[in-house]
């Protein structure tokens, strides 16, 4: 609950002119049918059975703020930041409307009109404009986190009861995994050579999280690519994609993201840039819109963002070695929302497992609903990203898996988090990591 003082600073924004109502797209706005289709679909209507909570509501709730019937205040923020943005209803809507960049733009909007409290306003300058901006700082981070964890000052915190008093902080704490030596990302080389004759000349994007809690799966990606043919280059100083400054209206810092990652990408000649976290390569192929409105960059966003491809869909172009090596295990695959909704790669993760030999791949029910991961959904609406989770892991455990399978950082994290908590039997893995082990596994035996 805000201050008086703060609620009366609400109250004179809400007088003045409302800045970048333009944002919104009001075409889009327009073009939606209210035809319903788009509720059961979603997350927050599922569980709260509120228009105002469904794809359809909030567009009504733009509409009155785009007409000045609705000021920018807490209740429309509660509406609008509700949305996990998992794109669920962009494949459900008839008219195809792009409701993610609606929801994207309702938010900017947001940010520019209402004061946050000093406390907010600290942490989102630190994170959006500071950490995650430089890569150099955000490594630094996570070695302190890594010792954190490592000499045993997270068992201390939780114990003395420290960070139930963090907020935020507490939250983010607690879903975090243990974090792997900070050492062993640098085992990813600028440049790996294809096994055998080159056929394909490729970028990889390794990602934030990816980089950090998961160098594994990397390491994975690049074997696996090499393994198929592929040259593989990781250009340096590479920045974080953005995806999480847009996702919470924070446009400025994601162009200048944007921008400076399409400048490194251009110094190589390469065919595709892979990316294996589907939250990165959704950010990625939206660039041509991020930047569609910059003269400079306009045309090089749009020849970035069409040779972006996930590292599975761009498996499943290729004519793949296929893997030997056995892995006698029951596994279950669950659909990363950014990569079936934002990125439409269904088909393709599936294929790459069942060619996998002694794998029996199992359906996992509702596959395509959100795990309540959603970037940092998970720790700015901790409540909802539980209910959420508890749905899946429902269904994850009616599988009776030894091995859960996604393709995003934020669902790994989620689902383990999950896991863990109902005590199940199981392993939680990165798609690419199987194809990985199976190829191994058969190098260890021949």
């Amino acid at each position: 609950m805000l201050k008086e003082t703060q609620k009366e600073e609400t109250k004179v924004v809400e007088k003045k002119e409302i800045k970048a109502i333009e944002a919104i797209d009001d075409e889009m706005l327009l073009a939606c049918a209210h035809c319903g289709l788009c509720l059961p679909s979603c997350p927050t209507y599922r569980e709260l059975s509120m228009e105002m909570d469904s794809p359809r509501g909030r567009i009504y709730i733009m509409r009155a703020l785009v007409d000045g019937r609705l000021p920018v205040d807490e209740k429309f923020a509660e509406h609008i930041y509700r949305c996990l943005v998992c794109r669920a209803c962009e494949t459900a809507c008839p008219s195809g409307i792009h409701y993610s960049r609606l929801i994207e733009e309702a938010r900017e909007v947001f940010e520019k009109n209402f004061k946050r409290p000093l406390s907010q306003r600290i942490l989102q300058n630190f994170v959006f404009k500071r950490l995650f901006p430089n890569q150099k700082l955000l490594g630094f981070t996570f070695w302190m986190i890594w010792l954190y964890q490592r000499l045993g000052i997270r068992w201390l915190a939780r114990n003395l009861g420290i960070m139930r008093l963090m907020g935020r902080m507490g939250e983010a704490e607690k879903i975090l995994p243990n974090i792997p030596s900070p050492l062993l990302k640098y085992s990813l080389k600028k440049v790996i050579p294809p096994e055998g004759e080159r056929k394909h000349r490729l970028g990889f994007f390794p990602g934030c999280m990816m980089i950090h809690i998961f160098p594994s799966v990397n390491l994975a990606t690049a074997r696996v690519l090499a393994e198929n043919g592929c040259e593989v280059i990781t250009p340096q100083k590479q920045q974080c994609c953005g995806a999480l400054h847009t996702l919470s209206g924070i446009k400025e810092p994601a162009l200048r993201l944007a921008r400076q990652n399409i400048d490194i990408f251009e110094k190589i000649d390469v065919e595709a840039i892979i990316v294996n976290c589907a939250g990165c390569g959704a950010a990625l192929r939206e660039y041509s819109h991020l930047l569609a409105d910059d003269p400079d960059y306009a045309e090089k966003a749009e020849n970035f963002s069409r040779r972006v491809k996930d590292i599975s869909e761009f498996l499943a172009e290729i004519e793949v070695k296929p893997p030997q090596g056995e892995i006698v295990h029951r596994v279950t695959y669950d659909d990363p929302c950014h990569l079936l909704h934002g990125q439409k790669v269904k088909e393709q993760p599936r294929m790459l497992l069942q060619s996998i030999p002694g794998l029996e791949l199992v359906e996992l029910k509702q596959a395509d609903r959100c795990c309540g991961s959603a970037g940092v959904y998970n720790v700015l609406q901790p409540e909802m990203s539980m209910r959420l989770l508890e749905d899946k892991m429902k269904n994850i455990a009616e599988t009776n898996a030894e091995i859960v399978v996604t393709g995003n950082p934020g669902c790994l994290i989620q689902i383990g988090l999950g896991v863990k908590q109902h005590n199940l039997n199981m392993r939680v893995m990165h798609t690419v990591e199987l194809l990985d082990l199976s190829y191994r596994s058969r190098d260890a035996t021949s």
